[in-house]
């Protein structure tokens, strides 16, 4: 038996039936929708299964591990038991990449070099899904001294505006709950900006890169060209150890764009990186290390390598150092990657002190100041505090700055030590003395006194290579580029004996190639050390000098005798009253150039002089180059493509990867597997374009 319904009735029903199929029909179809929007080459927002990333993967499995052992802030839940899409494995990376800053900023030696590669192995191949959540925490701050990389100008803003004690860091900016991460980095831009503090470090938010002009500067250069040795028999120029270059130019490139042509010194590429040399015997600073082969890039010439390799020393017989650093407070250093990092990087040196050495620290700004005076080493914590209350603001009296400098060093001046100003800046000098050619008068009048400069080159934007190259030349001092806190490691802790002990200055190098043996040759890089051949013998003329376990790498391309190049030679009648090339060299016998060169002991005027054969052995089909030449000729090789030069002949990037992995070596530090990866993302940016 049936009853009527009344018609409310049924409406009510109705009304449930629609609220209740309303939301899951709405949701297939929005689901439905957004399959179908998704172009084919994208991937969507939500992961399928396949995209999904197991907990029993091996990346899963060590990135838990490296959570557990660092103890990272998870983002994602569930993360360690259930399956996660590769934008949360990111994020996860992020959390833990974050986490190994902070414990670096602390100690360096925390986290294993083991962990630091699964870390950069990580952030490679999950480079994408990082560059999508455009974190602030998306890649390591500082470059491991096993498998360096490069920051993003937001994860430096992130870590910058934290305490920068030595061992206090501060916590990690809260995330609201329920936010989607691009959400949660949208709305970092909006937050308040924060003040400059010195007694903490802090520092405003850099602002967007396109509200600001490029005023970057880099001083043009020319390659070398090849030279005829019936005209120009003689090669002179002055050694170059300074790397700023290099750290610029990964800079650039892990940044997302190419370097200009003027930035690729590649000398500085090549010196960037130690060679297995022997060490020096005796009395000698330095070992003079030579070996010729095929040059790749041209199967029709040969490639020369000159090393030079300078003498160890230990810590016990290291002098005392009296230093003084220089900060340039001035307003265009209010950027996280400038003073931030400059007090970050001033502590790692710090740390290093023994009490014989001394501090001093001076800044610039509207005006010069002395901040703290001569200071023992083994009061680290009064020197730390004076680091911490750097402040940014104001014009730049750079001249004022270098002038105070020098007269604390001179003050606190020992006479058997090592004295030296630190120069940090990024080079914008626009108060008081402010032309190249004054600054580098100024400087070179003080380097009379014993003195010398080291400059480090810091920020983005309005950075001034070519006038902090001139200064550091003139300086008898070195020029780095410190774009991470990690490359801060590598200059001022593993490379600190090179960085501030000089064990010769001086340092020129002069070639005389056999035209019996020699057509035409060309020296690779040092455009701007070039010196004329009568000042090989001028004690008076300024060269360049070698720290402490430096090394140094010289290449020549030569066109041998006969051979008739694809490259086109200069066009220069002959000479009347020269003897020809067959007549000429019959005395050298097999040689094929002859390597002289001069150097000055730090406290000495007058030089010393090293002389070295060249033999000219056959190329065997068998012989096999030695991987110092095979790694330093993909440098090159790298340096020539970047730069476009007109003499890369057969260059590429796949040349570059076939020498760099067979040059490879040991690679302890792990600077060799970087410059790899470096040149894999140069060779993305060329096929994205």
């Amino acid at each position: 038996m049936s009853y009527p319904i009344p018609s409310k009735m049924w409406q009510r029903v109705s009304i449930i039936i629609l609220f209740l199929l309303i939301p899951s029909v709405g949701i297939a179809i929005l689901r439905q929708s957004a399959t179908v929007a998704v172009p084919a080459n994208q991937t969507p927002a939500s992961s399928t299964p396949k995209t999904s990333i197991l907990p029993n993967h091996p990346d899963y499995q060590a990135l838990q591990a490296l959570v557990k052992q660092y103890s990272c802030v998870v983002p994602v839940q569930n993360f360690g038991t259930l399956p996660v899409t590769r934008t949360e494995f990111a994020t996860v990376l992020n959390a833990c990449v974050n986490r190994s800053n902070k414990l670096i900023a602390t100690d360096p030696k925390i986290v294993t070099p083991a962990d630091m590669k699964i870390l950069q192995r990580l952030q490679s191949e999950f480079a994408p899904e990082l560059a999508t959540l455009k974190s602030p925490i998306e890649e390591l701050e500082t470059r491991s001294p096993i498998t360096p990389n490069q920051p993003t100008r937001e994860r430096i803003q992130t870590e910058s505006i934290r305490k920068t004690q030595a061992v206090p860091t501060a916590p990690l900016l809260s995330l609201p709950s329920g936010s989607s991460v691009q959400d949660q980095v949208a709305n970092r831009a909006n937050m308040p900006k924060l003040q400059t503090r010195g007694s903490i470090g802090r520092v405003a938010p850099e602002p967007q890169t396109g509200s600001r002009f490029n005023t970057e500067n880099y001083n043009r250069i020319e390659d070398n060209p090849f030279h005829r040795v019936g005209n120009d028999p003689l090669s002179t120029f002055s050694i170059d150890v300074d790397t700023a270059s290099y750290s610029n130019v990964r800079r650039f490139i892990t940044q997302g764009e190419l370097p200009p042509k003027d930035a690729v010194r590649i000398e500085e590429l090549i010196n960037y990186f130690t060679y297995n040399y022997p060490q020096p015997k005796g009395e000698r600073p330095f070992s003079v290390t030579t070996e010729v082969a095929a040059a790749p890039w041209n199967s029709q010439h040969k490639l020369v390598q000159v090393g030079l390799q300078g003498k160890r020393l230990e810590s016990k017989t290291l002098p005392p150092s009296n230093l003084v650093f220089l900060i340039d407070v001035s307003g265009s250093m209010n950027d996280p990657n400038k003073l931030p990092l400059v007090q970050q990087s001033l502590k790692l040196l710090v740390n290093q002190l023994r009490p014989e050495d001394r501090v001093s620290l001076v800044v610039y700004a509207g005006n010069a100041g002395l901040v703290l005076p001569a200071t023992s080493g083994n009061q680290k914590s009064t020197i730390l505090a004076a680091i911490d209350r750097l402040e940014a603001g104001g014009s730049t009296a750079g001249g004022q700055g270098i002038e105070l400098a020098y007269k604390i060093a001179k003050e606190s001046f020992l006479k058997s030590g090592n004295n030296r100003v630190i120069l940090a800046t990024d080079g914008d000098f626009n108060v008081g003395v402010s032309s190249d050619g004054d600054l580098t008068r100024l400087i070179e009048q003080k380097r009379e006194q014993g003195i010398f400069l080291t400059v480090l080159g810091f920020g983005t934007g309005n950075y001034k290579d070519g006038k902090m190259e001139q200064l550091a030349d003139k300086g008898n001092g070195n020029y780095a580029y410190i774009d991470t806190l990690l490359e801060a490691k590598k200059v001022l802790v593993n490379d600190l004996r090179g960085t501030l002990f000089t064990i010769a200055k001086d340092v020129k190098i002069q070639v005389e190639f056999n035209p019996a043996k020699v057509q035409a040759y060309r020296l690779i890089g040092y455009e701007n050390r070039l010196l004329q051949n009568q000042d090989f013998n001028d004690d008076k003329k300024d060269a360049g000098d070698i720290g402490a376990g430096h090394s140094v790498t010289a290449l020549y391309e030569i066109i041998p005798t006969g051979t008739k190049s694809d490259v086109k030679l200069p066009e220069i009648d002959p000479l009347r009253y020269q003897r020809s090339g067959e007549t000429a060299s019959d005395a050298a016998g097999n040689e094929l150039m002859q390597v002289k060169l001069r150097y000055k002991s730090p406290q000495d005027s007058t030089s010393q002089l090293i002389t070295q054969a060249i033999q000219d052995d056959d190329l065997r089909t068998d012989q096999i180059p030695s991987t110092n030449l095979r790694f330093a000729a993909a440098v090159a090789t790298f340096g020539m493509v970047l730069r476009d030069s007109e003499y890369k002949g057969d260059a590429s990037y796949d040349l570059v990867m076939k020498l760099a992995s067979q040059g490879k070596g040991e690679d302890q530090e792990g600077y060799r597997g970087e410059f790899i990866r470096l040149v894999e993302q140069s060779r993305g940016l060329i096929t994205r374009k």
